[in-house]
């Protein structure tokens, strides 16, 4: 079987029992790796550390996890994991709850000046929301706007809308929905009952029930022992009374459940136990790591890609999605149907509705109600025998007009029962066309998988060039896979870029990393930048690196033009909305931090002695740009040494967008850019644009 890949809503209920045990834990610190996994590390007064991961992309998971095998801290945090350590430094772990039986949980923290809230949805695309204790989004990892829910940052945060709870619904609930299927109980089960396909036939199993058996031929004893079993289930996981198991096959990792599995034990498959099922989850996906780690990408003896393997994935895919459409075109004609009925026999309907309001009003139990009805139906009358079900709890009646069950809402009147029915319709036929947009997404991956093998074929039949011919350039907007190669340098935590002869240049982000350039970087033969404005980065040409030995070059003009015009770029004067300035160029031993007699030389200042070299009428603009070939990183700095180097580049200037919607605004330009939109989310996700954005206003040059 395929492993598991997400936590499913029954792994979510055991897991908020756990997590809550860790209430009052201190945060200490917030991690963001990549885009899509959050790392928060706490203390905890008995347990001592505790690492939380909270991941939302193409595996969904959240768990505490040992400390062996927690990651290294990345490198210079993005702006969102800084966000949060200003937000939660200090903060008490207040709880965490699951919305409804949905995929989603939320963290809450409280700190003396402010709480916060974190909101994972595990389903879907994935996202995290830091929301403030108003219950608005501070920031979120991804921006969701659809008709029927915004996440946006200065939003109110809204939940997807409700669905059924599987162990909350009553049984006359639960009755209900079994008898609207048309299928068999398993299915009905996984979908009607929301209950997923692991745990609908989990459930089948445990209660002794066909699970192929058609639901025309299921009665009041299977749909109770199924029923039963569900609940039984349930007020164990409420108990927390685990028995966490972790499922193997062929000595690799599959499932891990808070629970023994009938169904995985029907399979063969070999388990380990584990104390908690928070550790069962932190092995699991630990393993599962190192096993796509271990797997070659490559058959032995073979570097072609398996073809076969994902278009047969994405082959099985379009076949759910067409499943999924067919359904959501049966249920909307089933809800408008219903509606029709309510008008065709209006008067019956109404009858039934009027009765029943008008006993709810003089306070009549429901019990009462019911056996009244039931009194009728056994005299012949035509409104007491239509009633086939009475539910006090939600407030319905379920009627069956020509052999079609509708259930309606007892306080409100005929038409309005109606209109619930058609607009329930029109959100389906909605759903439908999320489908049908989403179907067609998937066909144009089938082909261009199919394509791809094409050209792979194709390229197997003809001859190697000869090694001395140049090799082509690569079309990298139009690959539908980019391989990830990146590596750390010591210099990204302060501006940087090469220019287009290849020196490093680097420049301060704030006064401490300028004074922290100018004591421990600027070596004997570098080149010193600065701008006549107060307010800019110390700007350094590298002769050498930090670990050679230095010595003296002659760096070419290009290279100084760059330098001065990164200099002016990244001062205040992009943030006054100025196009150009002046910038000057020193040598390092014209440098000092010590001050003449009687001065004082702030934090990031300096003192600058003997004669300057003026570079006039600098223009303040940045480019900012994907580069593919050797390694995949952002690039940013000065037009001339950026744009040749990389795949795709935007150019800014000083201009009126705030440097987070600026940095927003280039990361959808890439993104229509290359085919290979994962790509351009691991690599150049907003918070890693904005990193090479100059402080103050942009907007793109066209």
């Amino acid at each position: 079987m395929d492993p598991k890949r997400e936590l499913t809503s029954v792994d979510l209920s055991a897991l908020v029992t756990e997590l809550n045990r860790y209430e009052g834990a201190k945060v200490d610190k917030a991690y963001l790796y990549g885009d899509d996994l959050l790392r928060l590390k706490m203390r905890d007064f008995d347990r001592g550390r505790i690492e939380l991961f909270l991941e939302v992309g193409d595996v969904k998971r959240a768990h505490t996890a040992k400390p062996e095998h927690v990651p290294d801290a990345p490198g210079r945090p993005p702006n969102f994991a800084m966000m949060l350590r200003n937000r939660l430094n200090g903060a008490d772990f207040a709880g965490v709850e699951q919305y409804e039986f949905d995929r989603i949980l939320t963290f809450d923290f409280e700190r003396g000046d402010e709480n916060t809230s974190i909101v994972v949805e595990l389903f879907g695309q994935g996202n995290i929301a830091v929301l403030d204790e108003t219950g608005e989004v501070v920031r979120s990892l991804e921006t969701v706007r659809l008709k029927s829910r915004t996440v946006a940052p200065g939003a109110q945060y809204e939940f997807p809308a409700s669905r059924l709870h599987p162990f909350t619904v009553s049984y006359e609930g639960f009755k209900r929905r079994m008898d609207d299927s048309d299928t068999d109980v398993v299915r009905t089960l996984a979908t009607q009952v929301n209950l997923g396909g692991l745990y609908a036939e989990e459930f089948c199993t445990r209660a002794g029930v066909e699970k192929t058996m058609d639901i025309e031929d299921a009665g009041d004893d299977e749909y109770r022992a199924v029923y039963d079993a569900i609940q039984t289930f349930h007020e164990r996981l409420k108990s927390g009374d685990f028995d966490p198991r972790v499922y193997e096959e062929d000595g690799a990792v599959v499932d891990a459940t808070p629970f023994p599995l009938e169904e995985h034990e029907a399979d063969g498959l070999n388990s380990e136990s584990h104390d908690t099922f928070n550790d069962a989850l932190d092995e699991y996906f630990y393993r599962l790591d190192r096993t796509a780690e271990d797997e070659p990408d490559e058959e032995p003896g073979s570097n072609r890609p398996d073809f076969e393997a994902e278009i047969e994935k994405k082959e099985r895919i379009i076949a759910q999605q067409e499943g999924a459409i067919e359904g959501f075109e049966e249920q909307a004609q089933k809800e408008r149907e219903r509606a029709e009925l309510l008008y065709a026999n209006y008067e019956l309907v109404n009858e039934v509705l009027t009765t029943v309001r008008s006993a709810r009003e003089e306070n009549v139990p429901w019990d009462d109600i019911r056996q009244t009805l039931e009194d009728g139906a056994e005299r012949g009358i035509p409104a007491a025998e239509a009633v086939v079900d009475v539910d006090g709890a939600e407030g319905t009646v379920t009627v069956d007009i020509d052999g079609t069950r509708v259930e309606v809402v007892v306080d409100t009147g005929v038409e309005k029962n109606a209109d619930r029915l058609y607009k329930e319709a029109k959100r389906v036929e909605e759903k439908k066309k999320g489908a049908l947009a989403a179907i067609e997404d998937t066909r144009e991956q089938l082909a261009d998988v199919k394509a791809r093998r094409e050209e792979w074929e194709a390229g197997d039949e003809e001859e190697m060039d000869d090694e001395d011919d140049e090799p082509e350039e690569v079309d990298w907007l139009s690959r539908s896979s980019i391989p990830l190669r990146t590596e750390e340098y010591w210099y990204e935590r302060f501006r940087w870029f090469h220019t287009s002869d290849g020196y490093l240049v680097i420049g301060g982000r704030n006064a401490d990393q300028n004074e922290e350039i100018v004591k421990k970087y600027l070596n004997k033969h570098d080149l010193f930048f600065h701008t006549q404005a107060h307010g800019g980065p110390v700007t350094v040409v590298k002769a050498t690196g930090p670990s050679e030995p230095s010595k003296p070059v002659e760096f070419p003009d290009a290279t100084k033009e760059e330098a001065a015009q990164f200099a002016v770029s990244y001062s205040s004067i992009w943030k006054e909305g100025r196009f150009a300035d002046e910038a000057y160029m020193v040598s390092a031993d014209q440098v000092s931090k010590t001050p003449e007699s009687g001065e004082y030389l702030e934090k990031g200042a300096f003192a600058v002695r003997g004669d300057r070299t003026y570079f006039r009428d600098v223009e303040a603009r940045v480019s900012v740009g994907i580069q593919c070939d050797g390694e995949t990183r952002v690039l940013g700095g000065p037009p001339s040494a950026i744009e040749d180097r990389v795949a795709a580049s935007v150019r800014l200037q000083p201009g009126r967008y705030a440097q987070n919607d600026a940095a927003k605004m280039v990361y959808r330009k890439f993104r229509d850019a290359f085919a290979d939109q994962s790509f351009v989310r691991k690599v150049a996700s907003p918070d890693k644009i904005q990193e090479f954005l100059p402080p103050g206003g942009s907007e793109i040059v066209e």
